[in-house]
């Protein structure tokens, strides 16, 4: 497993719920957690909406200027370096939306090359752009065109945020887990809220991964 652990998929798709997770997971056995902020498209979804919580489990945030948190143009703030020059850290990335956000990653793809990374894109069946596989297909390939950076595995998160179902966690994790089949790359983990969790053990065929949920909509 790489040091350095990007998480990227389409509007929806719960990457910023699973890069949250996950840094926070890691957080609990590794001393120093870096967890960085390169969402630049989705201002109402992002990590750093979360920065009193990582900072409490002594996770280090790397994000946009938080005076500017919600402006239109969201600069990637320079100290992304720290975490090619101090490899001491685990690092979790978090990737904006489109290929707008892939291509933020991209301005990094000289530190990659030199660096081992895993990319892992997250798939969410229930929106509407990676319902079916072509669709996911097409996407996977705009963000490695954009990021010039390849995916190197895929996850299942089909989910209705506070209302997913059984249905949806099971539904996701076949289609993700033959897409892995097809494309070569592993089906690393099949995203299951905390109140699923035991009802779906057993019946995935990835890892389960106990979501929490941090994302809340400003009128939630």
């Amino acid at each position: 497993m790489a040091r350095v652990r990007i998480f990227t998929g389409h509007f929806g798709s719960g990457k910023t719920e699973f890069a949250l997770n996950y840094a926070f997971k890691l957080a609990k056995t590794e001393e120093k957690v870096c967890l960085v902020d390169m969402d630049i498209v989705n201002p109402y979804f992002c990590s750093r909406d979360v920065r009193e919580e990582l900072e409490q489990s002594g996770i280090r945030l790397i994000s946009s200027n938080p005076n500017l948190a919600n402006a239109e143009l969201t600069v990637i703030s320079p100290e992304v370096m720290a975490v090619f020059n101090d490899d001491s850290y685990e690092v979790v990335i978090d990737v904006g939306g489109d290929d707008l956000g892939a291509v933020a990653l991209g301005q990094f793809n000289a530190y990659f090359r030199k660096e081992p990374y895993d990319m892992y894109f997250v798939v969410n069946t229930n929106r509407p752009f990676t319902a079916h596989r072509s669709q996911i297909v097409d996407y996977i390939q705009t963000v490695e065109r954009a990021s010039r950076l390849k995916v190197t595995h895929l996850i299942a998160n089909t989910n209705l945020s506070f209302e997913t179902t059984m249905s949806d966690v099971l539904r996701g994790d076949e289609l993700v887990s033959e897409m892995a089949d097809e494309l070569n790359l592993p089906h690393s983990f099949t995203g299951c809220p905390a109140d699923l969790r035991k009802e779906a053990e057993g019946r995935v065929r990835a890892p389960l991964f106990e979501l929490k949920l941090y994302m809340k909509t400003p009128w939630m």
